[in-house]
């Protein structure tokens, strides 16, 4: 598709994507390089890719705008609903896109976000998550495991879901700890061979909140079939973002640091808006 600009002019230091010029909203899986070339995918069954341009850590513009629909086995674009759910996305080494799906619940690996979607080994029990309770979370660490986590699937002890190391045909199965009240909804690796885990809570009262959480890299090499995980808090939306539906987070390197990324999923409703916000990491 032509090259679109999607931008954001705001008095907060975010970016709101305009969903009318995007063609689309609910951005729910996020991977951002450190040339700052953006890619993300929507549960609406569409990707995005473009150039994100900033100003210090305040992004001002998402440009060179790319869209289309994510594609099955036969190079058929995924219908709305059951079909397109995506909800999560990772980059292998070899630059293949996974991408995790909900409702039907599955992994799809891509040479080409544009191209054929090819089944791969999803989870073990990731098939009993609840309709929109499955995989939320997953991204390819450094040592080559992939780490997945379902947002609403009961693990093996009171307050935790289940979570998994490993990849097709070596899956470990664990468990994931988040914080009281809060589900995971993304994941990213780090250089280190730790991770960030995004949490998210809701209700009528208080509205959205979102916690962004480290796991160490020690806890992760260490873990074993029946390990639970659980991460350390270094951020929350509520001292530091605007309140939203926040559900992806990327990390990418610049000036010698880190720097995350989150995105909001705006449910393409009125009220809701699809954010992009920067910060430097300190996991000091």
């Amino acid at each position: 598709m032509p090259s679109r600009r999607a931008l954001l002019l705001s008095a907060l230091p975010v970016l709101e994507l305009d969903r009318g010029e995007i063609g689309f909203g609910g951005l729910s899986g996020l991977h951002l390089e450190d040339d700052l070339t953006l890619t993300a995918v929507s549960d609406l069954g569409r990707w995005l890719t473009g150039r994100l341009v900033i100003e210090g850590l305040v992004p001002r513009a998402l440009v060179d705008v790319q869209t289309g629909f994510l594609r099955d086995g036969a190079g058929l674009p995924l219908r709305r609903g059951r079909e397109g759910d995506a909800e999560c996305l990772a980059r292998m080494p070899d630059g293949t896109w996974l991408v995790g799906f909900e409702r039907w619940h599955r992994i799809r690996a891509y040479r080409s976000l544009n191209g054929r979607g090819v089944y791969v080994e999803a989870p073990p029990g990731l098939d009993a998550a609840p309709a929109n309770g499955g995989l939320e979370s997953l991204t390819v660490l450094t040592d080559g495991r992939w780490f997945a986590i379902a947002e609403d699937l009961d693990g093996p002890v009171g307050g935790t879901v289940m979570a998994w190391l490993g990849g097709p045909r070596r899956w470990v199965s664990l468990a994931y700890r988040p914080g009281p009240g809060f589900s995971p909804t993304d994941a990213c690796a780090l250089p280190d061979g730790s991770a960030l885990v995004l949490e998210r809570s809701f209700s009528l009262l208080g509205w959205f909140a979102a916690r962004l959480v480290h796991v160490p890299a020690a806890d992760i090499a260490a873990a074993r079939s029946g390990t639970i995980l659980e991460g350390r808090q270094i951020l929350s939306t509520r001292d530091a973002l605007p309140i939203e539906n926040w559900e992806g987070v990327s990390v990418f390197r610049m000036r010698g640091g880190l720097v995350a990324a989150l995105c909001s999923d705006d449910n393409e409703r009125s009220f809701q808006r699809g954010l992009i916000a920067l910060f430097p990491l300190d996991l000091g």
